[in-house]
């Protein structure tokens, strides 16, 4: 079992937030929540008002279990949500709107983060590689995935958000 010291109480240990039950649980309603609601704008305080716990401590677990804070992985289904809506025809625009993004800059530049191609240059690729081949939907976005059915491929394919943003270049003053 995987124990590690609690802060402020020297030699006494704490279960991890991956190894308790009730807050695992709780932690998978909350993200439960937020694939339901993904087109929604992310309150993080109600959301940890729902899971009964402080909005810092939420954080902390969602990011330990999850690999991710609650926004990045918000916004990694948004974005998920945006590369099928993309291949469907609706404008970058409504696109962006259809997953709850604010502005087209603001959803062109979560997807770009994301993917790595805006979602103009996405929608280019998709179609073309849907001209040639019918199996494989997202390899000309994910390399690797040639040859597989469509929907092992866009598991592969998926959008996961592994790092945060870069900070500002300097200090804030």
């Amino acid at each position: 079992m995987d124990i590690s010291p609690t802060p402020g109480i020297p030699g006494k240990p704490a279960l991890t937030a991956a190894r308790r039950p009730a807050a695992l649980a709780r932690l998978r309603r909350v993200r439960d929540l937020i694939d339901r609601t993904h087109t929604a704008p992310l309150d993080v305080l109600a959301l940890a008002r729902g899971a009964d716990m402080a909005p810092g401590c939420l954080s902390r677990q969602f990011r330990t279990v999850y690999g991710q804070s609650p926004y990045a992985y918000l916004t990694a289904r948004r974005v998920d949500r945006a590369t099928l809506l993309l291949r469907g025809g609706l404008g970058i625009g409504a696109v962006g709107a259809a997953v709850g993004c604010a502005t087209p800059g603001i959803f062109t530049t979560r997807f770009t983060e994301l993917i790595g191609l805006t979602p103009e240059r996405f929608r280019r690729l998709t179609e073309d590689a849907a001209a040639t081949t019918d199996t494989a939907v997202g390899a000309a976005v994910a390399p690797g995935v040639e040859g597989l059915p469509a929907c092992l491929a866009r598991q592969v394919a998926r959008a996961v958000r592994n790092q945060e943003a870069p900070g500002p270049a300097r200090p804030l003053t």
